[in-house]
């Protein structure tokens, strides 16, 4: 599929992943919506996208205001062809047996429920039209317990299962869905994991992380054909021969 002129809804777009997808999509002559709680940040990044771009505060955790924001898109731009569910946190790093219930119950609220809202609020749309790719950003925590993760490690394995169910229940009506574990991000969520302290990931050195750009670019090749190959299953950045399918090497 072309992204040229096609509607893209980015989660988490305030920074990081979510904001190099936002620029590389716009670069790629996609209608970028931007959502997150960081009214700001989002409004400052569409600004310099320019006319492709529009911000829509909006908190993944709660379902109305992701049915909202994905209405306010859809009037901008029209049907959303491309989700990005991106939108995730890691704090507040913690062993399981001291950490706090209310603040462990809210990383589920946006790392998994925020991921099943955004799917929920736009497959059927996606599917009476007969088209749509959904793209959940994962983590190698999905499938790999780590120390003081014990919110996150589970928020991701239970996205990576909704990628799965997207698959098993709507691709035969045109839906593609895909998730990308994209390592190490330089991003304001490894500077969060480094004041941890607490388990190997804290203890790499900045250099050791690849840039936003990266998986921006990883994303935006995942919504081409040369990525069929791989619905309904997670890409990995770590692997060498993703990494020259997308161009980086």
């Amino acid at each position: 599929m072309s992204i040229k002129g096609k509607t893209v809804v980015i989660t988490g777009a305030s920074r990081g992943i979510g904001e190099a997808a936002a620029e590389v999509f716009a670069a790629a002559g996609a209608r970028v919506a931007l959502l997150a709680r960081g009214a700001e940040a989002i409004s400052d990044i569409a600004a310099r996208i320019g006319d492709a771009a529009v911000a829509i505060p909006c908190d993944v955790s709660a379902y109305d205001d992701v049915a909202r924001a994905l209405a306010e898109a859809e009037a901008a731009f029209g049907p959303t062809e491309v989700l990005i569910n991106n939108a995730g946190v890691v704090e507040p790093v913690s062993h399981l047996a001291s950490s706090d219930p209310a603040a462990w119950g809210q990383v589920i609220d946006i790392n998994l429920k925020g991921v099943y809202y955004g799917m929920r609020a736009v497959m059927p749309g996606m599917i009476t039209r007969g088209r749509g790719t959904i793209l959940t950003v994962s983590s190698g925590a999905a499938h790999n317990p780590v120390e003081g993760w014990s919110h996150y490690c589970a928020s991701k394995a239970g996205a990576a299962m909704l990628t799965s169910m997207v698959h098993k229940e709507a691709a035969h009506q045109g839906l593609r869905a895909m998730g990308l574990s994209p390592g190490t991000v330089a991003t304001q969520m490894q500077r969060e994991i480094k004041a941890s302290g607490i388990n190997p990931v804290s203890q790499l050195n900045w250099s050791d992380h690849i840039l936003p750009d990266w998986p921006a670019r990883a994303l935006l090749w995942m919504c081409g054909a040369e990525a069929d190959a791989y619905v309904g299953q997670e890409i990995s950045l770590r692997d060498e021969d993703i990494r020259r399918k997308v161009g980086l090497i």
